[in-house]
This record gives C-alpha cells, sequence and structure tokens, in this order.
C-alpha cells in the first residue's frame, strides 16, 4: 500500500512539506527504544513512536523506513522537522494514541 493511501485513510496530518507520497509501505513497527528499532525495523515500514528528537529523522533515513508516525498529537523538536525537510522524510502526527495507530493500520492491511 502507498504512503499517500495511508495518510488519507488514518487523516494523518504531515508536518513539512514535500514528502514522497508515492513510497511503497510494507509494515508498521511500534517502539520508543531507538536500538529496538535499529535491530528490528524493516526497509519500507512506517515508525509509530514517541520520541520527537532528531535521531528519530536519522534513524528513519539510515534504516529506509517510509516514515515516522507521532501519536497523541505529539510535535517533534523544530530540528528534527528542519532535518526531515532536508532529507524529504515523511513525519506525521495525529490525535489517535499509539494503541489506535497500530489497530487502524492493521485494518488497513500492515502487518
Amino acid at each position: 500500500m502507498d504512503l499517500k493511501s495511508i495518510i488519507i485513510k488514518l487523516h494523518l496530518i504531515p508536518l513539512h512539506p514535500g514528502p514522497d507520497l508515492n513510497t511503497e509501505v510494507t509494515g508498521a513497527i511500534f517502539s520508543d527504544i531507538l536500538s529496538d528499532v535499529m535491530a528490528r525495523a524493516r526497509k519500507g515500514e512506517l515508525w509509530i513512536t514517541n520520541q520527537t528528537h532528531v535521531n528519530i529523522i536519522a534513524l528513519v533515513f539510515f534504516k529506509g523506513l517510509a516514515g515516522v508516525i507521532l501519536p497523541g498529537g505529539i510535535k517533534p523538536e523544530p530540528d528534527a522537522v528542519e532535518k526531515a525537510e532536508q532529507k524529504n522524510i515523511p513525519v506525521f502526527t495525529t490525535p489517535n494514541n499509539a494503541f489506535e495507530v497500530a489497530g487502524q493500520l492493521y485494518q488497513v492491511g500492515l502487518r
């Protein structure tokens, strides 16, 4: 499923203009532990996290993830948004909590 379809179905709010929305999303991972994501995340997955610092952008870039979703209306730190724009990394927020986001992703077919 492409990222654009997921954004529409989950009503995700992009936090900067210009990310590539044609990216194919292959799954999802939910963790707030960077080393866990580093070890287990696979290319093309969406990452659900409460982390807001610039290191999340570096990890998404390094692992080739499809983007990052910040639940509960969380906003990233300004330097993280700036780095996401520079690297064209999709970053989204949603008022839904992480459990709801994970369930919604599962309902649209991501495993």
